[in-house]
């Protein structure tokens, strides 16, 4: 038994949030006060001095694992400098997680044909639990069942579950739903309802079609949508088009700030943060999160070929890759240097922070960076001072390009938020929309993955560094120093079910865009356990994590 003492709880479905209290731990969960006395000889007493404690951290959508990844690690240790590098090694990148008090990360961008990889990655990533959403909306064998009248959603609903079984995925994905197929062909744009110049869908077809797979699966996950024209300035009326077409059925909007821009303003771009945010309010089948900037160098790195060869242009350095992935998808790799004097990059820095202060609700808005892409994990710090300090908020909009810092909404906002509302896009929110199994509370029965703050000067200062923090039962991280390097482990979506005759119209096609056979894409229990971590199955949560 581990007594947690002097513990400042701070876990909004704690029914002792805000208090001082003690925890109490056994194997690895929490559990109940023991009727028996603490006993010296074998219980363990932790004095945490009046810490803030929080569950372990989810962060919900950044990108650590897969081919992708690598080439971003390629490409950097070619042109940058380490210090100012942001996408780092496995065990770096574990225990720079761990460090902030995270347990659980997970890799939104997986697909089929690199699962194996993927998992390999995540497999060697120190202490955090972990998974992947295996992306479709793209594949040369997906497209024409999609153009099939013949296709009914039966048919889809097994392509999909079968998908998620032999991926080992969490959640789906879709990227640009049929946009990264069509630049292949030439085509340079696709809105929402242009037709694919070689399939003849359009990306509504493939948004309606995967949210209707997906809620009809039960998935706990919405279908994780990248949405068209990322990065394009008026992007936000496809943006609330895209969210539109999934009529009424659940979806979450990921990386939102990038597909948040109206065309009007002082350079032809401006923020859509208030209509996105008012339809969000009006809407409570979408969640989203925001992929906030953050000012400094970085690397970009998605499958959206079409919107990273647009971006080409901007790379700093002047360097990138474009490539396909063996006829699924795309992957770009674009390195850029966020700077707070530049007109777009301050307009960007704006947008995520008005997103995440203008949706009410904390439990359908999620803290983002788009790992690497708006910036390095490692900012988290800093963004949760700018979402609890608006004096420190409004010190930084004066460092902005003047044409933002004297238009921008976000000088206008009070609101500031709570560490309760911290706990929620961090920990209790993550947990809730990807089902996971007891994790993002302190309550009996959850996961004993825990991380304590002691308070600082400010809220950057606080959540920097854990003073202590703990993994399922075991202390990894104690007064700044590393004390284990569990292994996490691997959650996926066990619970779908498929009918292998139904697989066969398009088993064969797909058998040829990839040249081989469809059972080798199967990844087998036993092959994670091989990798030493081990793995969950579930379809529900025991330790309950919905808000009333």
């Amino acid at each position: 038994m581990i007594e947690l003492a002097n513990a400042t709880i701070v876990d909004p479905l704690h029914p002792a949030s805000g208090q001082r209290t003690s925890l109490y731990i056994q194997g690895d969960q929490f559990v109940a006060k023991p009727n028996t006395p603490f006993d010296p000889s074998s219980d363990q007493r932790i004095d945490l001095e009046g810490a803030l404690v929080l569950a372990g951290g989810i962060d919900i959508h950044t990108h650590i694992g897969g081919g992708k990844v690598n080439l971003a690690r390629l490409l950097m240790a070619k042109t940058i400098p380490v210090e100012q590098r942001t996408v780092w090694p496995t065990v770096q990148t574990g225990l720079k997680y761990a460090q902030m008090g995270y347990t659980a990360c997970f890799e939104p961008a997986m697909l089929l044909s690199t699962a194996r990889h993927t998992h390999l990655e995540l497999a060697d990533t120190p202490i955090l639990d972990h998974g992947a959403y295996v992306v479709l909306g793209n594949e040369d064998w997906l497209l024409p069942l999609l153009a099939d009248p013949k296709c009914d959603s039966q048919m889809l609903q097994n392509l999909v579950a079968w998908s998620l079984h032999a991926s080992r995925g969490l959640a789906v994905k879709s990227v640009n739903p049929a946009g990264i197929s069509a630049f292949k062909f030439n085509q340079r744009e696709l809105d929402l309802d242009s037709p694919h110049v070689r399939y003849g869908v359009t990306p509504r077809h493939v948004i309606q079609a995967l949210t209707a797979a997906v809620d009809d699966l039960g998935l706990a996950h919405p279908l994780h949508l990248h949405a068209s024209n990322l990065g394009m300035p008026g992007n936000i009326v496809s943006t609330l088009a895209s969210l539109d077409a999934t009529e009424g059925r659940r979806v979450h909007l990921t990386h939102a700030q990038f597909h948040c821009y109206s065309s009007d303003g002082p350079m032809g771009m401006g923020s859509g943060a208030e209509l996105l945010a008012n339809y969000v309010n009006q809407h409570s089948n979408v969640t989203l999160d925001v992929g906030q900037i953050h000012f400094g160098q970085t690397v970009t790195i998605s499958a959206d070929a079409m919107a990273q060869y647009r971006n080409l242009p901007h790379a700093t350095p002047a360097m990138g890759v474009i490539s396909d992935q063996e006829c699924q998808g795309g992957c770009g790799v674009v390195p850029i240097r966020y700077q707070d004097k530049q007109y777009v990059h301050s307009l960007q820095w704006t947008i995520g922070l008005e997103l995440m202060l203008l949706v009410n609700d904390p439990w359908r808005v999620f803290l983002t960076t788009d790992h690497p892409n708006g910036g390095p994990f490692t900012a988290y710090p800093h963004l949760i001072r700018l979402l609890m300090d608006r004096s420190f908020r409004q010190s930084m909009i004066e460092r902005l390009h003047p044409k933002v810092a004297n238009s921008t909404l976000l000088k206008e906002i009070e609101r500031e938020y709570t560490l309760d509302e911290i706990a929620i896009i961090t920990r209790a929110a993550p947990a809730r929309i990807l089902g996971l199994q007891g994790l993002g509370s302190l309550r009996e029965g959850c996961q004993a993955s825990f991380a304590a703050y002691r308070k600082a000067g400010d809220w950057e200062a606080t959540f920097q560094t854990a003073t202590h923090v703990m993994k399922s039962g075991k202390i990894v991280l104690q007064d700044g120093n590393f004390t284990a390097h569990s292994t996490g482990r691997s959650r996926w979506r066990a619970d779908v079910h498929f009918d292998p005759d139904r697989l066969k119209p398009w088993k064969s096609s797909m058998e040829q865009c990839l040249g081989l056979h469809a059972e080798l894409l199967t990844i087998g229990d036993e092959e994670l356990t091989l990798l030493g971590q081990s793995h969950e199955q579930f379809s529900h949560n025991k330790c309950e994590s919905d808000h009333a």
